[in-house]
């Protein structure tokens, strides 16, 4: 009897640790793809999340990153090498990175973020339920064109004509472009295109701007763009032209003034999906987010430079001011 006993509780302790092991997490070291085009102080947000989430490269996490430092005619090699690597999950936290690994996979899981409606530019079925492998964040840059424009115009009440530098080349330019015009005409705001399809189209489109007697500039977002921001804010600064942006990366680096999702809060959401991915949830069922933070960022040195006095009122609005 005794050994009977005995024997049922040895089965019952392997039944409980199998039971045990199969519903805990593998313990085994994740092999995480990270295409980018550029790498930026909010990928630390990024490295911080995950690190937050108990992944440590060494100990249980090996990260395969591939950057193209702004090449970005190089994202679908590198995108295809990150599959052949058989990652578990490829992060891509830019668009056009997202585009490269979307084409590449159908099968391993990506976590995105997305500029514009992902379910609008087909990357995912639905919000709620994305339905493939991709799911993520979406910073929905393009929906908030008419809040800029709002703030350009509150900023300076004068204001009648826009130039809008943008990439023709871009595969959701003209559609944006589209979309900002309707926004504009409530503002009585009539918008210039101004086209930039290389870096060195920059000088003389905004050259062009000001021939068209431009009163203010505003940006749309794509990696040309956002590859050389630097120079666009500093040929703003030169020809007097108040311009908003985007991203806060362009004030912080010369620029007048910037309203968009917080970009940093976004990357660092993304470990969420990639550590609930690697414990075993598909992407198909992970409903994407959209941004809860935003920020409006203000450069007086750039506002002093081009002499523009920001109204009271529009200051007391800004989520930082550099001073």
């Amino acid at each position: 009897m005794r050994r009977r006993i005995l024997a049922s509780l040895v089965v019952v302790a392997i039944l409980t640790m199998t039971h045990l092991a199969a519903s805990q997490p593998a313990n085994k070291t994740a092999r995480l793809g990270w295409l980018m085009v550029n790498y930026s102080a909010r990928s630390d947000s990024f490295r911080q999340g995950l690190k937050e989430f108990g992944y440590e490269e060494g100990r249980n996490l090996k990260l395969e990153i591939r950057n193209v430092d702004g090449k970005v005619d190089r994202l679908a090699q590198l995108a295809a090498e990150l599959v052949q690597l058989k990652v578990d999950v490829i992060v891509a936290l830019e668009p056009p990175a997202m585009l490269a690994a979307r084409d590449a996979t159908k099968t391993i899981p990506i976590v995105m973020r997305s500029t514009d409606d992902p379910v609008e530019a087909g990357f995912v079925a639905s919000l709620a339920r994305p339905g493939g492998n991709i799911t993520g964040v979406t910073s929905i840059s393009s929906e908030l064109y008419g809040k800029r424009l709002e703030l350009l115009k509150e900023t300076m009440p004068a204001i009648s004509r826009v130039a809008v530098l943008w990439n023709p080349g871009f595969p959701a330019g003209a559609v944006n472009f589209k979309e900002m015009e309707a926004a504009a005409k409530p503002l009585g705001l009539q918008l210039q295109s101004v086209e930039a399809r290389r870096q060195d189209d920059f000088a003389g489109a905004l050259r062009a701007a000001i021939g068209k007697h431009a009163q203010g500039l505003i940006t749309l977002r794509n990696p040309l763009i956002v590859a050389d921001r630097k120079r666009i804010a500093d040929l703003a600064t030169k020809h007097r032209l108040p311009a908003i942006y985007d991203d806060r990366d362009f004030v912080e680096i010369g620029g007048l003034m910037s309203y968009g999702a917080n970009l940093t809060d976004l990357y660092h959401r993304a470990a969420m999906y990639v550590d609930k991915i690697l414990k075993g949830a598909k992407p198909a069922d992970l409903p994407v987010e959209q941004p809860t933070k935003f920020e409006f960022v203000i450069n007086l040195k750039a506002a002093k430079l081009i002499g523009v006095t920001i109204p009271p009122n529009v200051l007391a609005r800004a989520d930082k001011v550099i001073k």
